[in-house]
């Protein structure tokens, strides 16, 4: 929520401010190769990391107030967690998900159509290079990053990169 959102009807009553823009419509769906890998990493994961998403990018536009009436459309093409899923671990009852690690990340790809009607595309992806750069302790734990640094690069203009 913005600040002080509940003074705006008093200060547009007393001449003082414009209304305030429409926040961003922010839409995740999945596509690419992550709709084959559903069932592997299970689709309560999958939702959640989709809910996930569309609520940290939400968080920083709202935060930073950029992208004001635009609608966001994101597709998670590809999904890797950091340690095994719940359906992974009852899939491969002999996986650790204490132990195991993995290399994780998400990528990212759709669109924002402005305020004004412009269609510009985003891509984002973000994996840690080596086990030795998995930090935390997460199953998500890459992929959040990623989700952390959409948003900052949305915020900033920064649309297409990787």
């Amino acid at each position: 929520m913005r600040r002080f959102a509940f003074l705006a009807p008093l200060a547009l009553a007393m001449g003082l401010a414009a209304p305030a823009a429409a926040q961003p419509t922010v839409n995740v769906t999945i596509g690419g190769d992550l709709v084959e890998q559903v069932e592997t990493l299970g689709q309560r994961d999958v939702d959640l990391q989709l809910e996930r998403l569309r609520s940290v990018v939400a968080r920083e536009l709202d935060r930073r107030g950029a992208l004001d009436g635009a609608q966001i459309n994101l597709v998670i093409t590809d999904l890797k967690p950091n340690r095994p899923t719940f359906q992974q671990a009852v899939d491969r009852p002999g996986l650790s998900i204490i132990d195991s690690i993995s290399i994780g990340g998400a990528t990212i790809e759709g669109e924002v159509i402005t305020a004004d009607g412009q269609r510009l595309p985003v891509r984002f992806s973000r994996y840690s290079p080596t086990l030795a750069d998995v930090q935390g302790f997460t199953t998500w734990q890459d992929a959040e990053r990623a989700y952390s640094r959409l948003a900052v690069n949305l915020a900033s203009g920064r649309l297409v990169t990787r």
